[in-house]
């Protein structure tokens, strides 16, 4: 037997985060799951220049994180955090695969969902893979969510009720 409590999607925003987001949801809905969201916001200190003021950074910081705080929320429905008890987390790191497997390990998920871009082996080569590196380093199993795959999560029909 299979026992889901807790299922994590990873996000950044982009397209096959968004289908990660419906694997994780349709998990969730399935097992009884809770359902945490988790955006891993760059830190603006380790990228930005030497003209930045160190208050200047912080307000930068601040701005990012309440931009991708904003973006979270409207990412789930009513029903994603009343129903599924989806709780939107934004973490700041320089290094995302690091901060997902940390944030997986402090609340004990079951599974981790994650999209990955799918980008050729030169670009893997010279930028990594979040994805991968999650998959390395995860303390659970991971999902993930490739663009334009096959897909197992159909859309739920909508009038339609079982007959006894």
């Amino acid at each position: 037997m299979i026992l889901m409590n807790a299922i994590l999607v990873a996000t950044d925003f982009g397209e096959t985060s968004d289908g990660a987001l419906v694997y994780g949801r349709n998990l969730a809905r399935t097992f009884g799951a809770r359902l945490y969201v988790l955006h891993v916001a760059e830190d603006v200190s380790a990228t930005a220049g030497q003209d930045l003021f160190a208050g200047d950074i912080h307000e930068l910081q601040a701005d990012v994180v309440e931009a991708a705080t904003t973006r979270l929320y409207s990412s789930l429905s009513d029903n994603d955090l009343t129903t599924l008890r989806a709780k939107p987390v934004v973490r700041v790191s320089s290094n995302p695969a690091n901060a997902i497997v940390d944030y997986a390990k402090e609340v004990h998920v079951d599974i981790i969902v994650v999209g990955t871009h799918g980008r050729g082996p030169m670009s893997h080569l010279l930028m990594g893979s979040v994805a991968e590196h999650v998959v390395r380093h995860a303390p659970c199993p991971v999902l993930v969510v490739r663009p334009n795959e096959h897909e197992f999560v159909v859309p739920d029909p909508v009038g339609v009720h079982a007959r006894i």
